[in-house]
């Protein structure tokens, strides 16, 4: 029996969200269309799909330059103490900053990778200064500032 940690999914449900995971403007019909379904059953796997936390938003994704957010810096963090209380305590604050688009509590050398967006350099000194020299448990952290954006997104690779 599955649970909502282990949803049984079938074919039909990932060719849906194939589809749906780049484009959730499409219509039923038009995904029904494609697999061989009818609209009104692409419509219940998708209620289903999202009841189940499959699909977990459905949200616009920005273009950053055009909303004035021209800089991206992949920051790793490498923190002094690491209790639960302080990973939370950490957790808590990258929730909490907008400027924070990710963040990832990870193995090896750092603690946390951070994907930040930011307007310039100015705002990330900013950024810096109050999220992180000004945390007494960041020992030290590390930036890259990204030249390009190549490729970004949420899209899950999906068995076939």
């Amino acid at each position: 029996m599955p649970n909502d940690d282990d949803p049984m999914l079938d074919a039909f449900d990932y060719r849906i969200l194939e589809r749906w995971q780049h484009d959730t403007r499409l219509p039923a019909k038009t995904i029904a269309d494609a697999i061989g379904l009818s609209a009104a059953a692409v419509q219940r796997r998708l209620k289903r799909l999202r009841e189940l936390g499959v699909i977990r938003r459905e949200i616009a994704e920005l273009d950053p330059g055009k909303v004035e957010r021209r800089v991206t810096c992949i920051v790793s963090v490498d923190l002094d103490r690491e209790g639960v209380a302080d990973l939370d305590r950490f957790r808590r604050k990258m929730l909490a900053s907008p400027e924070v688009q990710q963040c990832y509590y990870v193995t090896g050398q750092n603690d946390f990778v951070l994907i930040v967006l930011v307007a310039d350099m100015q705002a990330y000194e900013a950024f810096t200064r109050r999220s992180l020299l000004a945390d007494s448990n960041v020992r030290s952290f590390t930036t890259q500032v990204a030249l390009e954006r190549v490729k970004t997104g949420l899209a899950v690779n999906l068995p076939a």
